[in-house]
């Protein structure tokens, strides 16, 4: 499967959340998912796991015999990723295709965000903002290398009831070169 497939493959919403449930190295069973992706059915989980094994995404590092069954852990597939040259390979259409689905993601996570009967915007901490800076490639790459050690803190912390699960995505376009 090729790298456009794979990353269109991934923009549904539960194999996203299957796949960040294992970012980090994070290892995890079906049982271990299942709690930390609320409202999904187990078959439409496990349907979704197939999907992302078939893909080589994720791969099972683990099966542990359980009481006639075997438990079977999962984590992302360490080649899965698209590299440099993948990227060069994509044409200027599959990556417009790609980024429109990336923001109808986000567009449809915030619909659903509202439908709610109450919400408040401010205590939620929800926000939307557009930033320009002038930085050097290296001031640039600082700055990104500072927030990606911030995201990577933020999520290695363990579901709990007093944390609410919270979605930040990040979008980094320069100005077109004169």
């Amino acid at each position: 499967m090729n790298q456009t497939s794979k990353a269109k493959l991934l923009l549904h919403p539960v194999r996203m959340k299957i796949a960040q449930a294992l970012i980090n190295g994070r290892e995890l069973s079906a049982q271990h998912l299942s709690e930390r992706i609320d409202g999904v059915p187990p078959a439409t989980l496990y349907r979704h796991i197939n999907k992302l094994l078939e893909a080589e995404i994720i791969e099972v590092v683990q099966e542990n015999p359980i009481r006639g069954t075997v438990e079977k852990i999962y984590a992302l597939k360490q080649t899965g990723a698209a590299t440099p040259e993948d990227l060069e390979k994509i044409t200027k259409e599959e990556h417009l295709d790609l980024f429109a689905a990336f923001t109808n993601q986000l567009a449809g996570m915030y619909e659903d965000y509202l439908s709610q009967e109450t919400f408040n915007l401010i205590e939620d901490g929800v926000g939307y903002r557009l930033a320009s800076v002038h930085l050097t490639d290296e001031e640039f790459m600082e700055l990104m290398e500072k927030m990606a050690s911030l995201m990577v803190e933020a999520m290695e912390k363990q579901p709990s009831p007093e944390r609410r699960t919270r979605h930040i995505a990040t979008i980094t376009i320069p100005d077109p070169e004169k």
